[in-house]
């Protein structure tokens, strides 16, 4: 996806300054690429546990009470990621219909990212919840 951004960047400056042709299509396509990279990239940070966290503060914390609120804060993070995934699939539906004139595809499309998103980080919390209580770690995707 970054390459498509990437190129369909190029070839728009490509097209404005070399032939004084803009193509709509290609800052339509960016903006679009943009949001799932943004959204994916979220998802991502998830499940390598890369989200801001108090882990300075809670490694102080007596073992059983740690376990507690490490469980917590994912479960708050799997909360967020429903709650996202929710209120995403409520503005796809609802915006379906609307046509987005510079790529003729619908406006929901748009706001599929946070439902995917959203799913991906109730899952990857759901992971590390399950991993916190059979004292197993999980292995970062960017190893």
């Amino acid at each position: 996806m970054l390459l498509g951004v990437i190129l369909c960047v190029q070839y728009q400056v490509v097209g404005r300054y070399l032939f004084n042709d803009t193509p709509t299509w290609a800052e339509g396509l960016a903006l679009q690429l943009v949001l799932y990279v943004t959204a994916l990239g979220v998802a991502v940070g998830v499940r390598d546990a890369g989200h801001i966290g108090l882990e300075s503060l809670v490694s102080l914390l007596p073992e059983s009470l740690r376990l507690k609120i490490e469980v917590l804060i994912h479960a708050l993070v799997g909360l967020f990621g429903a709650i996202m995934a929710w209120s995403g699939w409520m503005w796809t539906a609802m915006k379906w219909s609307d046509i987005k004139p510079m790529l003729g595809i619908p406006v929901g499309v748009d706001y599929l990212a946070l439902v995917i998103a959203g799913v991906l980080i109730v899952l990857f919390s759901i992971e590390h919840i399950v991993a916190l209580l059979r004292d197993e770690e999980v292995v970062p995707a960017w190893h």
